[in-house]
Formats: structure tokens, C-alpha cells, sequence
């Protein structure tokens, strides 16, 4: 057995402990433990890796914005021991010869856990996806997306979802009411996807409710959340949903799906989640690369990234006193993990044994030159985040005071 000692968030709180592991999983949470290797971090906390339900890695086809290797190497640099991936790649995975593909093209190349999204398509058989980890619906259009119109086809696409249990994560904008029309702007785009779209589509998805496990994506606005509460329907809110707005001199670099919404939007999503009422946070992590951002407003494709950011910015919010620890590692961790049967996202004896160790006195301005995506920017340049000082996966410390301690060892997950 190892040991890592610290200030353990364990059972709701910060308190004084030890935490002992073997074979990748806890066994033990006491003031005082003995082990082979004993990594005493002192004041330093020691909480669970986070849980990033919801990133673009861009494998395979679109590897020139991101691929496995350095996306999951940004969301160890961030603290995010666990990644979903998306499907909407080139080709797209939406049957078992594309999953298998991309399986076994990412197999050994990443640096965290991760788990698999197949995409739910008309007409598609949903029986060669049974080996993916959760589905993903887009009812909107959006990059390299396989759209879902038509009602009989998204019942149809439900109902056989639900039979499996897992989980279904959706792209909730209406596509009908999306706009086509010059776009220069940040509000243009907000325009041209308005929040009715958003709303129209999760009302439809609420009436599928008791058929299928539904996640409703990167939730923009907070009449969503009115709609939303009090179902048994599961909801994301991203950073940039709740950090950036359409008034920013963002440019396209702000340019993404759902939009960035009007300051008061974004601060009723901060102040929603600060308040424990958003389940998840999800940075849909979507990077592009320069060139294409540096194209015309209206050229430049939706997407920017996160990964690495998203935790860290949160962690020092944190800090700052927006919200306490617990609401944030429920976000992060705890219910990312429970929501898609992961065997992460809490300290607690037979867990996976990921930590991740951070000094909150060690607030530092985000710098893009110091980020690992292969896209080589963030829309969060010069805001604060405590990033990690060590990173733990199953036990091995990955990461130390911004120095590789071993080897790649990320897997695919599989639901507990």
C-alpha cells in the first residue's frame, strides 16, 4: 500500500488525513497510515480528480486542432483525471466499424482515463454501439455534426437508447429556428441561434424523459434552467457559459455553439451554479485551430477550448469566495462520475485512487504559451486559476510541480 497525505476533502470537508491505495484503488481514509511509498503534501489539498464530461479531441480526421495525445495532456495539466469524448470526428463514430476504429487508434495514447461516445443518427442500428460508454443526440448543427430532426426519428433513437441505460447527452438547440444570415459579431451569432432554440428543444426532450437517461449539453441560458429543474433530466453549464458574454471584444475567438449569451445570462448561470442548482460542469472542450479562428467572423468555425482551464479557473473562484469546495467537487467530480457510472469523483474507499493536489495559495494568471492543447490559445487569457501541482491516476503520480513523473497510462473506463 501507498500513502498520500494532506488536507483530504473527505465526506464534505477538508480534514487532516491519510489516504492509502493499492492495485489503482483506495482502501483506506485514516489520520495516520503506513505505507511503501508515503507522499506528505502537508497543508496542501488533496481532492478528486475531476470529471470532464464532455470534451472534442478531434481523433480521428480533424487532428490538426487536437488529438489524444495532447488534449489529454492538457486535462491532466488541469486537474481532469477522467474525459468523455465526443463522436462528431471525421468520419464520425455513428456504427460499430467507426468505434472500433477510433478504439483502437487511440488505444495507449492517452495520459488520463477516458470513455466513448457513439453518435445516435436516423436510421442507424443502435445495436453495434452497445460497447460505447454513453450516446450523444445533436439536434442543432454544429461542427462535423450528424443532425436529428425529425420527431419519429429522435423517438425512435430514445427509445432504443433507453433500453441500453445509458446515459444520452444532447445538443439541445432547435435546428429550424437556427437563422442563416451574415454574421460579423458576436451578437449576430447569438442572434442567429436564439434561445428559443434552446428552450423549444429541451421542451421536446422532456416529454422523452421516462424513455431514456437524458443530459442536456452546455446549457446558455437561465430560462433552461427554469425548464430543467425539478426534472429527472440531467444538465451541463460550461465555463465560457458563465465567464465569457457577447459583449466581450472576443471575436470569433468567442465564437461558439450554443452562443455566449447577454451578461445578465451569464451571471444568472454563476450565480445558479455558485448556488449548487447546476449538476455538472462540462467545458466542452472544442479548440480550433489559429488559422481557422483568423478567418472573417462568418467563416471562422464554433468551438474553443478548455480542458485544462476549466477546473483550475473554478478552483480559484473558489478561492476568491463565489462558491465552497463541496459545490464545486460535486460539479466537477462527484456527479459527473455517479451520472455515467464511473468508479471516480470522490475519496472514498474503493474508489479510483485519482488526486489531485493543489496549494490555493498558488493563484496564477492563465498564459497561453504555458497550456499543452495543440491549438495554442485560450479565450481565458490573464484569468486566475490554481492549477495542480500533482496529479495522481490510479495511484501513480503522473504529474509534479509541472514535471512528467511517469509514463502514459490513461484507459478506457467502463460503467461500475
Amino acid at each position: 500500500m501507498d500513502v498520500v497525505e494532506g488536507r483530504v476533502f473527505y465526506q464534505g470537508r477538508l480534514q487532516k488525513a491519510c489516504v492509502g491505495y493499492e492495485d489503482g484503488l483506495i482502501v483506506s481514509v485514516k489520520k495516520a497510515l503506513e505505507g511503501e511509498e508515503h507522499y506528505d503534501f502537508g497543508d496542501r489539498l488533496i481532492l478528486p480528480g475531476a470529471v470532464d464530461p464532455h470534451v472534442h479531441f478531434r481523433e480521428p480526421g480533424l487532428t490538426n486542432k487536437e488529438d489524444f495525445l495532447s488534449g489529454s495532456l492538457s486535462a491532466l495539466f488541469g486537474g481532469v483525471t477522467c474525459v468523455l469524448e465526443m463522436p462528431n470526428t471525421v468520419p464520425p463514430v455513428v456504427d460499430a466499424e467507426s468505434l472500433r476504429e477510433k478504439r483502437e487508434r487511440i488505444l495507449g495514447r492517452s495520459w488520463v482515463d477516458y470513455g466513448l461516445f457513439a453518435c445516435l443518427s436516423p436510421g442507424k442500428d443502435i445495436e453495434g454501439l452497445s460497447n460505447c460508454h454513453a450516446f450523444k443526440i445533436f439536434m442543432g448543427s454544429s461542427t462535423q455534426s450528424v443532425l436529428m430532426r425529425e420527431e419519429t426519428d429522435l423517438a425512435e433513437a430514445l427509445v432504443s437508447a433507453g433500453s441500453t441505460d445509458k446515459v444520452v447527452s444532447v445538443h439541445a438547440e432547435e435546428d429550424d429556428m437556427l437563422l442563416q444570415k451574415d454574421e460579423r459579431f458576436l451578437r449576430d451569432h447569438e442572434e442567429c441561434r436564439p434561445r428559443g432554440a434552446e428552450l423549444r428543444a429541451i421542451e421536446r426532450l422532456l416529454t422523452y424523459q421516462d424513455k431514456a437517461r437524458l443530459n442536456v449539453c452546455h446549457v446558455s441560458c437561465p430560462e433552461s434552467l427554469d425548464l430543467l429543474k425539478g426534472s429527472r433530466t440531467t444538465f451541463e453549464v460550461t465555463p465560457h457559459h458563465m465567464l465569457l458574454d457577447s459583449s466581450m471584444d472576443l471575436g470569433a475567438w468567442g465564437k461558439v455553439n450554443p452562443p455566449l449569451r447577454r451578461r445578465g445570462d451569464r451571471e444568472a448561470l454563476f450565480t445558479a451554479f455558485c448556488k449548487g442548482e447546476v449538476p455538472m460542469l462540462a467545458t466542452d472542450h472544442a479548440p480550433h485551430a489559429p488559422e481557422e479562428k483568423e478567418r472573417g467572423f462568418g467563416e471562422a468555425p464554433s468551438g474553443l477550448p478548455g480542458v485544462e482551464t476549466g477546473f483550475s479557473m473554478m478552483l480559484a473562484l473558489v478561492k476568491r469566495g463565489h462558491m465552497s469546495l463541496d459545490t464545486l467537487l460535486k460539479a466537477a467530480s462527484m456527479t459527473p462520475a455517479k451520472t455515467f457510472g464511473l468508479n471516480k469523483g470522490e475519496i472514498a474507499e474503493g474508489r479510483d485512487a485519482d488526486f489531485v493536489v493543489i496549494d490555493p495559495r498558488d493563484i496564477r494568471k492563465i498564459s497561453a504559451r504555458e497550456l499543452h492543447s495543440k491549438c495554442g490559445w485560450t479565450p481565458f487569457e490573464g484569468k486566475e486559476a490554481i492549477f495542480p501541482q500533482a496529479v495522481f491516476l490510479r495511484g501513480r503520480m503522473m504529474l509534479r510541480d509541472g514535471t512528467i513523473m511517469n509514463e502514459r497510462c490513461g484507459r478506457e473506463v467502463s460503467h461500475v
